[in-house]
């Protein structure tokens, strides 16, 4: 079931299924709008924004161990494909709720309810998360953003290139550059890749993404924009705290651009499966409760 909110310059719609965004929009003259989210095409990726919990990326082998246990699960978990609950909802508010059941406990052995929020605030849409842990030990998880953006953005007929779009990390000094980790079908590797950036830019294109995602660990990285050279367009990601930024597309040509705040990463090529010890991984001791949230600014 599809729910919609709206103020005088946004709207936006949440699909229950995965708590998962479908829509936003910039309202224009309150007649016309223009689409930012990517809406979804089997041709290149069907979904739109997904929650990835209670694991960010790809598990060597799909697998892991807890308590000399293995375990199967597959790539971002499956909170992105189980039915959510509305909570609480208002003109300018949506709150949704998935908990764990039996078929959950078969692939991830502990109890939890996790809540999916969306708030509306001038151009500004805030994300939050909160996980409780219900179970009597010690939970493990991770979570993760994945909204995609349409590349150009706003309107799909449009005369924009893709290369005219650059990403911006706005608060980085003028002179940083940045190390990213590189993804591959067999994990992660340690040792990195230099991305050099101009004036805080990184400029962008099919080829940007030819090897995967970029993922870098988040030190000092609080928001980043998608920027257009030759006009005012923009959509920005703010996300202080998250451990993890991944910025994806297809390397297909696909008109998209994705950017991931994550509190956690894939495992990587030497991890021993243990999920106790997984690189990024969070922790909640028994009723502990986990909260955080990003923003999406147009």
């Amino acid at each position: 079931m599809k729910f919609t909110i709206k103020n005088e310059h946004i709207q936006l719609e949440v699909d229950s299924f995965g708590a998962e965004l479908k829509s936003l929009k910039k309202l224009e003259n309150l007649k016309s709008d223009n689409e930012y989210l990517w809406q979804g095409d089997t041709k290149y990726w069907n979904r739109s924004s997904p929650i990835l919990f209670p694991i960010v990326g790809k598990l060597l082998d799909d697998e892991y161990i807890y308590k000399n246990k293995l375990y199967k699960m597959l790539q971002h978990g499956f909170a992105r494909d189980k039915e959510f609950v509305i909570v609480e909802q208002c003109e300018e508010f949506l709150k949704f709720m998935q908990e764990s059941d039996i078929e959950t406990l078969k692939v991830y052995p502990f109890a939890y309810k996790l809540f999916i929020s969306y708030e509306l605030k001038n151009s500004e849409v805030k994300i939050s998360y909160e996980v409780v842990n219900q179970s009597d030990d010690k939970m493990f998880f991770s979570i993760g953003a994945h909204p995609a953006f349409n590349w150009p953005l706003g309107n799909k007929i449009s005369n924009e290139s893709k290369d005219d779009y650059y990403f911006e990390f706005v608060n980085l000094d003028e002179d940083t550059n940045l190390s990213a980790f590189p993804l591959s079908q067999n994990g992660i590797s340690s040792e990195k890749l230099d991305i050099k950036l101009d004036s805080k830019k990184l400029n962008i294109c099919e080829d940007t993404f030819k090897d995967d995602a970029l993922i870098f660990k988040n030190d000092n990285m609080n928001n980043i924009k998608l920027k257009n050279y030759k006009n005012n367009k923009s959509i920005e990601v703010c996300f202080d705290g998250f451990t993890y930024l991944g910025l994806w597309s297809k390397p297909s040509g696909a008109p998209f651009v994705c950017i991931e705040p994550w509190y956690g990463i894939a495992d990587f090529i030497n991890h021993n499966k243990n999920i106790e010890e997984k690189e990024g991984i969070n922790s909640l001791e028994k009723d502990e409760v986990f909260c955080s949230s990003y923003v999406i600014k147009i």
